[in-house]
């Protein structure tokens, strides 16, 4: 092939290849869509459509979860998204991040809309004004986050608050979902373990799974191969919860750890009976 042939063709691929990118609008392509399956039915809400609703307010929050401070939104509210929706009985709403994190929701949580308990909002990052990083990340909340407002807000756990969400589905609850997360049938309903096992499916399962239960992998599976209570101490899988920088650090750790006002001494003492508890159930079944 000569040259002017060769650089004619290659002046067309140029051409053609710049036409195509202008037939595609920069805002559509990058115009992020939340997925919401619930009872069999699929809806899709893009995010330019969901900020030009006419139920779409300025949400401000005193001590945001995910950053810490206090942040305003634009938010439109979840149970108008989940409207004329029918979830099947007993099940919950499993909230999906970008990067696999799965927060369990209960459906009455979600779907509530009494300002006097707490009420769930879908929040909205525009795309002329973007939300600022997270702390210690350089990616923000967005381009969705579920936040809580109501007098009953503070109730809701921090996991509860899942941000970068891409959809939202209908699961069975947890325990009908994953039988290997039960604990002895034989335990009192007020037993201790049973309430470091709520305490685990609120806080530690939208990350981890145990004994292969639950649907994220964004960390370690806490019982296989070994639980985390039979190579450390008690005292240092509690401070591994608490702050995980304090007892091993590297570059590519994720796990945040829990201050004081999102999980007491007394509730990580609970969630470590739960561990302990089931790496005896692991090893005897």
């Amino acid at each position: 092939m000569s040259i002017s042939k060769w650089a004619k063709r290659v002046t067309w691929f140029s051409i053609t290849a710049l036409s195509l990118l202008c037939l595609v609008s920069p805002a559509a392509a990058a115009d992020p869509v939340l997925d919401v399956a619930i009872g069999g039915e699929t809806r899709h809400f893009a995010r330019d459509a969901l900020l030009a609703r006419p139920d779409v307010v300025s949400v401000e929050i005193a001590d945001d979860v995910a950053y810490g401070r206090a942040m305003r939104f634009r938010a439109v509210p979840l149970a108008a998204l989940l409207a004329g929706l029918s979830p099947p009985a007993d099940s919950v709403i499993e909230a999906v991040a970008l990067d696999g994190f799965a927060a369990q929701l209960p459906i009455d949580l979600v779907t509530n809309t009494d300002p006097a308990q707490a009420v769930a909002w879908l929040a909205i990052e525009p795309a002329d004004a973007p939300w600022p990083p997270l702390p210690g990340k350089t990616a923000s909340a967005g381009p969705f986050y579920i936040l809580w407002t109501g007098a009953a807000a503070s109730t809701i756990r921090s996991e509860q608050w899942p941000y970068q969400a891409a959809k939202l589905e209908s699961h069975p609850s947890p325990a009908a979902r994953w039988p290997a997360l039960a604990v002895d049938p034989a335990l009192p309903a007020t037993h201790a373990v049973r309430a470091g096992q709520a305490l685990f499916v609120t806080q530690c399962l939208p990350c981890h799974q145990l004994n292969g239960a639950g649907s994220s992998t964004v960390g370690p599976d806490m019982s296989k191969p070994m639980s985390p209570t039979a190579y450390m101490t008690r005292a240092g899988l509690h401070a591994l919860i608490r702050d995980p920088r304090s007892v091993r650090n590297w570059p590519g750790l994720l796990m945040p750890g829990f201050p004081q006002d999102r999980m007491s001494d007394r509730e990580i003492e609970l969630v470590i009976d739960y561990l302990a508890h089931m790496a005896a159930r692991h090893t005897s079944q």
